[in-house]
């Protein structure tokens, strides 16, 4: 299976981006999704996550309020809608698939400067 992500690009402080992630070759109704940002220099880090259902959600304490993780299982895919965004948003973001396997995306990079 894999998944892509989509959606990434420059955008000024205070802006939105809409990620994307789609699934395909896995049962994706099944997995667990995840954005994990990686900003240069700095490690991997969680930024939200959403469970097979769609049903309950978490973010990092540095997201809460301003961005939100959503699913479509129709459509076999998971979206990041990021709001007032910071220089400090500014990473890679990945996507991540996890029940029986663990599939992992290779990135869009998200810029946020003015």
């Amino acid at each position: 299976g894999q998944v892509v992500e989509s959606g990434g690009g420059l955008v000024q402080p205070g802006g939105s981006l809409r990620l994307s992630c789609a699934a395909s070759g896995f049962t994706f109704s099944r997995y667990a999704m995840s954005w994990y940002r990686q900003a240069p220099g700095k490690e991997r880090e969680l930024v939200a996550a959403i469970s097979s259902s769609g049903g309950s959600t978490n973010y990092a304490d540095s997201v809460k309020g301003r961005f939100t993780i959503s699913r479509d299982n129709v459509k076999n895919t998971v979206y990041l809608q990021m709001n007032s965004l910071k220089p400090e948003d500014t990473a890679v973001y990945y996507c991540k698939a996890q029940w029986v396997l663990v599939v992992w995306g290779q990135g869009t990079l998200v810029t946020v400067s003015s």
